[in-house]
């Protein structure tokens, strides 16, 4: 054999398994998401942050396959199990624990990560915050358990507030605990609280209706990814009915809501993206505690209460990690 011949055959033969690694199908990961993609983009986005820490980066040499339920949680198990049928290497359940819910009843075996506003021990996600055990772990947001601290900010806002309501989404697993925690503070503070739910977007204009009939001074807007979705609605239906509002996350007041408390969502995203990655290295779920946020944070939108004609309390604007003008 000559040897132009001999070397342009060793070539080919080094390069064509060279070219077959790269055309390998990247690790997939499954994303399942309660919410919508538009809107949720900077979580999104915190996710990928997260996740690239541990060495991974979409388009690279990971790949993601996102199911998006736009708050119509009843869709979320056929979407679950779409994804496991696909054999993805790890479910990322987001969007509110109903994601969470739907991947679990799905799969035993395929690693799961999670964002929980309510308690997961007690929704059954895990045996424990230390040992979760099985294929499932995340991050518990502390969204749920704080409702009696939200009605206490709102009293101290808006202190001769005679008629209270609270929205609720009677769908999400949550609602019923964080409605009867609202209740049982209402009654410490004398204070009757009206609960009106909402599922839809229709629910959620006709509620505003409501409202105004019942002559509702302020409201509690309830833990629900749904409610974060529609966002911009709710807003929009609060200042055309010039009601007060507080609500659990700092998505609404930097999009023009009045004050939220609670935990930070992109760190709970970023903070699943590096589980997510951990697992890809070889990490289980049962070893990986539920974490959970150091602090919560309340944002105030002082823009927002001028326009109510709401005067902040000085005291509530020491507090506030975040005031937004």
């Amino acid at each position: 054999m000559k040897r132009r011949e001999f070397i342009s055959l060793f070539s080919s033969a080094v390069a064509w398994p060279l070219a077959a690694l790269g055309q390998q199908p990247r690790t997939v990961i499954g994303f399942l998401s309660g919410r919508s993609p538009g809107e949720t983009a900077p979580v999104l986005a915190a996710f990928r942050t997260g996740l690239a820490k541990t060495g991974y980066i979409e388009g690279q040499n990971v790949s993601i396959e996102y199911r998006w339920a736009n708050g119509r949680y009843d869709q979320l198990p056929a979407l679950a199990a779409d994804l496991v049928r696909r054999q993805v290497a790890v479910i990322v359940a987001t969007g509110g624990e109903p994601s969470a819910l739907a991947a679990k009843a799905a799969t035993l075996t395929i690693p799961i990560v999670f964002t929980s506003g309510g308690d997961p021990v007690e929704l059954g996600l895990v045996a424990s915050l230390n040992r979760p055990g099985g294929n499932v772990t995340g991050y518990h947001l502390l969204f749920g358990g704080v409702g009696s601290k939200r009605l206490e900010l709102l009293q101290e806002l808006v202190p001769k507030v005679a008629v209270i309501a609270m929205l609720v989404n009677p769908a999400f697993p949550s609602a019923e605990q964080e409605t009867k925690e609202v209740l049982a503070a209402g009654r410490a503070l004398g204070k009757h609280i009206h609960i009106f739910t909402a599922s839809t977007e229709n629910q959620i204009d006709a509620t505003f209706g409501s409202l105004v009939e019942r002559r509702v001074d302020a409201l509690i807007v309830s833990t629900d990814a749904f409610f974060i979705s529609r966002r911009e609605q709710l807003i929009a239906l609060t200042a055309q009915h010039a009601v007060p509002v507080i609500y659990f996350a700092r998505e609404f007041p930097t999009a023009g809501g009045l004050i939220s408390y609670g935990s930070n969502l992109a760190d709970g995203y970023r903070q699943v993206g590096v589980y997510t990655g951990e697992i890809l290295n070889g990490a289980k779920p049962a070893n990986l505690p539920i974490v959970q946020p150091t602090k919560l944070e309340l944002v105030i939108n002082l823009n927002t209460a001028k326009a109510l004609g709401i005067t902040i309390p000085p005291s509530l604007l020491m507090r506030a990690d975040e005031v937004i003008e």
